[in-house]
């Protein structure tokens, strides 16, 4: 039998050491400890298909808490099955030691578990849909307080008509205004649209 442990921080500049230190002492190989530093919102992640791929049957995985599996109601509990049913595998969530799949293997023992694992993916899922809508409510609000998103738009330079005059009488090319401004192709383009649509106006 071989141990692992999985650990997952949503970006990498967060510390993952609460997880780390809750897992020192379970005889973890260093080599056995799997982490990604990615958003739980679904099962794209390298290092846990690595350890997927590492489980056979008999082996333990622990995980700090279901979160730390995933924050996606359907998908934990088909990933639930996969580690347990489709590799044999055992898990010990070390927050909910009633999430431990080497306890209660009888009936009742599976049922309590089943139930405790359904109520916990809910409570992270439901927590995921929580922080999204808090983002977007931060945002809506920034936004209408007049915090621009986004990348800044960069502007054309003062003489840009003349750039434009002498690129449309075939004495500058593109490239060569590029370079001149500093702008981008397709950005180039979306103020040449601007200018001339300006201009159109201007003449009637």
């Amino acid at each position: 039998m071989s141990i692992y442990g999985y650990v997952r921080v949503s970006s990498a500049d967060q510390n993952e050491d609460r997880q780390t230190v809750a897992m020192s002492g379970l005889k973890i190989p260093a080599a056995g400890i799997f982490t990604d530093k990615i958003s739980g919102k679904d099962f794209e992640r390298p290092a846990y298909k690595a350890l997927v791929r590492k489980l056979r049957p008999g082996d333990l995985l622990y995980i700090k808490s279901i979160d730390r599996l995933g924050r996606n109601y359907d998908e934990i509990q088909n990933q639930w099955r996969v580690l347990t049913k489709e590799r044999g595998a055992d898990i010990a969530v070390i927050d909910m030691p009633l999430l431990d799949t080497r306890n209660g293997k009888d009936l009742m023992g599976t049922f309590i578990a089943d139930l405790v694992l359904q109520i916990l993916s809910f409570v992270a899922h439901s927590e995921r849909d929580n922080i999204r809508k808090r983002q977007a409510e931060g945002i809506a609000a920034a936004k209408a307080r007049g915090v621009k998103f986004g990348r800044p738009v960069k502007k054309p330079p003062e003489n840009f008509g003349e750039l434009i005059r002498r690129w449309e009488r075939g004495k500058l090319t593109v490239a060569e205004i590029l370079n001149q401004t500093g702008l981008k192709e397709a950005t180039f383009y979306n103020r040449l649209r601007e200018h001339r649509a300006l201009k159109g106006k201007n003449e009637l």
